[in-house]
């Protein structure tokens, strides 16, 4: 405490120092003694506090500003100031005033002293309310700042003088960096980029035309390429802000990612090339499906421009081909499925209909409305029509434009099932040219070709446009009659087709003249299925040509009877050429004026397990009809010289004639067979006779001419087979290198009782002496017509007078 008059003294120098400040503005000066009590108060303190002199002076100074009194570690350092006589170090501190608000000072405290002794404290606060706000405005601001830098989605990155100093959260996840914070740091732009931006530029070089532009307006945008740490490229948008323009600029790139951006922009740039150079015609439609908007190739197929549809309705396509529902039914399907596709039927402008192949698709909204559909289509009439043309080569023959088996059959299915409903009838035609086969091989298969060209035309002039003409190959023709009467009109309708077929026709500069059997089911006496009807006309049409060609004949169960038999015959024919059924028999060939044996005729039999020998004429038919005469025909040949050849190894040396049938004759390896025969067996040609019947000689073609030459060059003897029989003139006989006629058993036979006969048969012995042809008689049985051949100048004879065919082992024993 203070002294009396040391109490007086400090008051009074409180007060002096009051009244030397007290007009001092702003700062506020408080004076308290030893004791506390308040002894200073000027006017600024009044104002900042809140308080007036009178209720401060006098009072404690804790019970006057107890908020800020009370402050941590005032009270120590007054007491320090009371040792020490030192002032106080500043500090900022809040003060609560009596109304509840509270103000910021920066209080210093200092001694007053007189002489050695300090009589008082005195305080000057300086109000820094106002400062504090704006520090306080300013953290807050600097800590918005720093929470947006850290939590924006894009990243931030600040460069100093072209280097990476700082960089967010954000961008160490956008460049791949994870947690890394070293990576980006003092990282350069473009060294985080690829080598060349998409224009083809150095990314540098770019760059830092970017930093120029920055530097230049203050801040740049642009689009640039990245590259993440893991080598993953994706475009971002920067923008790049220069904060002072100084040679070390200070600047930061906000970079976002506008990777799916980009590819969005770059799909609809596609879309809109696909939807602008599609070949394809588009329309974009509304919900009430009025186009909007149309491509060039929707211009170019329908010829509607974009002013003739806009707002247009979906009638503007439409297309009287198409009941009125289909559209209906398009709409309600793609407004249930969201897509319908098919072929329709569209208009064009100048209101031409034509096909096209079409699909219409709903656009939803996000809340699953209907707001838009798309129509896509393109014309396909040259595909219908590529169509129609392949439909055409399926169902036609391609030479003759004829319907082929295919559209035969069902044109006969439909033909057939209106004949049931309605009780009708109709006929089936099969028809076969009789030896086509020749034509081709004579004149050329474009002969042949023209000639069925021409057939098919006159064909089609026999029947009705209700009825079907339709060839089925090579020269098989079947008609179909359908709705017919009776069998009386058939029979008419084949007449007329035997007569057509029979008129000349004039190919090129060769008349030909062709004739047809024709065979004739009807539905439903012969069959009531196409398989049966076409089966039974084929059965009738074979008929036809074992009754002489030339005619046609109606289907007949017998007939069917026969065929089955024909069949079964032809499978037993394949099973004994298999299991070696066929045997050979030689008839002994004598010289007519010695009677020595010159030579046998190798003859075939078919030793049949069941029904037992069976001569030729039980089974040749069939095997010709069925192809089998061609390898029956290499065994015979095989097996008879193979036993001419054991004959001349046991020194009995005899000329083995062979029968060959016209077929077998016209192989294309004929005469490779003979010569490999003859190899293998290692028989003399000279042995070897190979019989051919007239009609070889019918066919006068260069072919057939060189075949028989090298058989003769090669030293195999020809003989002509039943002579006389046939229809050929006796003046080819001297084109023909031939060595011996064989006159047939039917002349010799009646000799004693038909002067024709033996008319005919010293004519052919004339004949042939004048072409210095040899001359056998075939079925001599009797020793009156032996010496009418001998007496008539014939060469040899054969026959059951001397001998008929046996087997090599009796044959032997024969010449014993």
């Amino acid at each position: 405490m203070f002294a009396g008059d040391e109490k007086a003294n400090s008051i009074e120098a409180l007060t002096r120092f009051a009244q030397a400040i007290d007009q001092v503005p702003l700062v506020a000066v408080q004076g308290f003694d030893r004791d506390g009590i308040i002894r200073v108060w000027n006017d600024v303190s009044e104002k900042l506090y809140g308080i007036s002199r009178s209720e401060a002076l006098g009072r404690h100074i804790r019970d006057v500003l107890v908020s800020c009194r009370h402050h941590p570690g005032w009270e120590d350092e007054v007491a320090r100031i009371w040792q020490a006589g030192k002032p106080a170090v500043p500090r900022d501190m809040q003060v609560a005033t009596p109304a509840g608000g509270h103000v910021w000072v920066c209080s210093t405290m200092f001694p007053i002293r007189e002489g050695e002794q300090t009589t008082g404290i005195y305080c000057i606060d300086i109000d820094i309310t106002e400062r504090k706000q704006r520090e306080r405005d300013l953290l807050d601001k600097e800590s918005r700042i720093r929470e947006l830098f850290t939590k924006s989605a894009d990243a931030i990155i600040m460069m100093r003088e072209g280097q990476i100093q700082e960089f967010n959260p954000a961008a160490l996840r956008l460049f791949g960096y994870g947690q890394d914070t070293n990576g980006l740091k003092g990282a350069v732009p473009y060294q985080i980029s690829p080598k060349y931006q998409p224009d083809g530029r150095l990314s540098q070089e770019k760059m830092e035309e970017m930093h120029a532009i920055a530097l230049k307006h203050g801040s740049h945008r642009f689009e640039w390429q990245y590259c993440t740490l893991d080598k993953r490229t994706f475009w971002g948008e920067v923008t790049l802000t220069v904060l002072d323009g100084s040679s070390d600029a200070f600047m930061y790139a906000i970079v976002r990612d506008i990777t799916d951006r980009k590819r969005a922009e770059h799909e609809l740039r596609l879309s809109a090339q696909v939807f602008e150079g599609s070949r394809e015609g588009i329309a974009i439609l509304d919900a009430k499906w009025c186009m909007m908007r149309v491509n060039a190739a929707f211009t170019e197929l329908t010829g509607l421009q974009e002013q003739d549809i806009a707002g247009g309705g979906r009638d503007i396509l439409r297309s009287d081909v198409h009941e009125p529902d289909f559209y209906e039914r398009i709409k309600e399907t793609v407004q249930r499925h969201g897509h319908w596709q098919g072929e329709i039927w569209g208009r064009r402008r100048n209101g031409e209909s034509f096909p096209a192949w079409a699909s219409v698709s709903a656009v939803r909204s996000s809340d699953q409305r209907i707001v838009n559909y798309i129509v896509i289509f393109s014309d396909i009439s040259e595909r219908k029509a590529a169509e129609e043309r392949i439909r055409h080569l399926s169902e036609h023959d391609f030479l003759t434009g004829l319907p082929n088996r295919v559209l035969l059959l069902d044109r006969m299915h439909q033909a057939i099932a209106s004949a049931r409903r309605n009780r009708g009838k109709l006929a089936v035609l099969f028809l076969d040219l009789d030896r086509f086969k020749n034509i081709n091989d004579s004149l050329g298969h474009h002969i042949g070709d023209n000639l069925l060209q021409a057939l098919a035309e006159r064909l089609k002039k026999c029947v009705r446009s209700n009825d079907t003409v339709s060839r089925q190959g090579g020269d098989e023709f079947v008609v179909m009659l359908s709705n017919i009467g009776d069998s009386g009109q058939v029979a008419h309708i084949a007449g007329n087709i035997l007569h057509a077929t029979g008129m000349p026709f004039y190919i090129e500069s060769h008349t030909l003249t062709i004739t047809t059997c024709v065979g004739i089911s009807m539905y439903p006496d012969d069959g009531n299925d196409v398989d049966t009807l076409i089966k039974n006309a084929d059965t009738a049409m074979y008929h036809a040509k074992e009754s002489g060609r030339n005619n046609y004949q109606f289907f007949d169960h017998d007939m069917n009877v026969r065929m089955v038999e024909r069949l079964t015959l032809e499978h037993e024919l394949r099973v004994a050429l298999d299991q070696n059924q066929l045997v050979l028999e030689y008839q002994p060939e004598l010289d007519i004026g010695s009677g020595r044996i010159i030579g046998v005729e190798a003859l075939l039999r078919w030793q049949h397990p069941e029904a037992g020998l069976l001569a030729p004429a039980r089974f040749l038919h069939a095997a010709e009809a069925s192809g089998l005469i061609v390898p029956i025909g290499d065994w015979v040949l095989q097996n008879a010289c193979r036993q001419a050849k054991a004959w001349y190894d046991e020194g009995k040396p005899m000329r083995v004639g062979v029968n060959l049938s016209v077929i077998q004759f016209r192989q294309k390896d004929f005469l490779q067979k003979v010569r490999k025969t003859l190899e293998q067996t290692g028989l003399p040609p000279r042995y070897l006779e190979l019989e051919i019947t007239e009609s070889v000689l019918l066919d006068a073609s260069s072919s057939t001419m060189a075949t028989m030459r090298a058989l003769r060059d090669m030293g195999v003897a020809l003989a002509v087979d039943d002579f006389g029989t046939g229809y050929s003139s006796l003046s080819y006989l001297k084109h023909f290198p031939v060595d011996k006629l064989k006159i047939d058993q039917s002349f010799v036979r009646d000799l004693a009782d038909d002067v024709n006969d033996a008319a005919i048969i010293r004519a052919i012995l004339i004949m042939a002496k004048s072409l210095k042809l040899k001359v056998i008689a075939e079925g001599v049985e009797t020793m009156a017509q032996l010496d009418f051949l001998r007496e008539q100048g014939c060469d040899e004879f054969q026959g059951h007078y001397v001998t008929q065919a046996v087997r090599p082992a009796e044959l032997a024993r024969f010449l014993q």
